[in-house]
């Protein structure tokens, strides 16, 4: 039974550690949904390459509410010792274990596939957007500067947008000269394609793999959290009183 016990105490509290990171999801996803550029400045270019390809604020308010039922359902599973609570806990964990393993193998094996299906949700929203709307214009601005790219695939996102019908250049990020550090200005369209910097999803790709190990030092760790987590909710399941 002191073991038993141990086990239950331990779970109450990773729980409740999962019900409050929810909760600051959910805190952290209206915030990003009310105010997206402060959310910009503050944690720099990788939050807003990803506000490029998701909507951060909507997807951090729907994981924040995930956790947040998670840990409410682990806790109260817990303490009262509760089958329903605790087989509703295992699934959504085990669910969640299950889409991450998917979305993984789909990241991996199919990274072209990804590509080209955000290529033709992002590019018309540039092409349409910069320019014209602030916020929308002040993000990729900051994910260029900050990734030294141009575009989700190269300077021709640009044309036709809203910024090159009204200056008739395109953004300076497009002509960035690595050798010498610098904006080559102004950006024309054989400026541009001289250039050829490169676009900011596989500056990204690159970031990413370039620190492959710390990634995959998270996942592996989230992973065996989740796992351990779903083992002991059986555990205490199976030896419930």
């Amino acid at each position: 039974m002191g073991c038993f016990n141990f086990i239950k105490v331990m779970m109450i509290l990773f729980n409740m550690l999962i019900f409050l990171c929810g909760a600051a999801l959910l805190a952290v996803g209206i915030w990003v949904s009310v105010d997206g550029p402060s959310f910009v400045k503050i944690f720099g270019p990788m939050s807003s390459s990803a506000m490029q390809f998701v909507n951060v604020g909507y997807f951090l308010i729907a994981a924040g509410a995930v956790l947040f039922a998670l840990g409410f359902l682990g806790c109260y599973g817990a303490q009262t010792e509760s089958k329903c609570a605790l087989m509703t806990f295992f699934f959504i964990l085990l669910l969640i274990f299950i889409a991450e393993v998917a979305a993984a193998v789909v990241a991996l094996v199919y990274t072209t596939l990804a590509e080209n299906f955000l290529t033709a949700v992002v590019v018309p929203n540039i092409k349409k957007e910069y320019g014209s709307q602030k916020d929308f214009t002040q993000v990729w601005n900051s994910t260029m500067a900050g990734l030294k790219c141009c575009g989700f695939t190269n300077y021709t996102d640009f044309e036709g947008s809203p910024y090159v019908r009204k200056n008739g250049t395109f953004p300076p990020y497009c002509c960035y000269d690595s050798v010498n550090n610098s904006l080559m200005e102004p950006c024309n369209n054989f400026t541009a394609h001289n250039m050829s910097v490169q676009g900011c999803f596989k500056q990204l790709l690159y970031d990413i793999r370039t620190n492959a190990v710390t990634v995959g030092g998270v996942a592996a760790g989230i992973g065996g959290l989740e796992l351990a987590a779903m083992i002991v909710s059986m555990y205490l399941y199976c030896n419930r009183e």
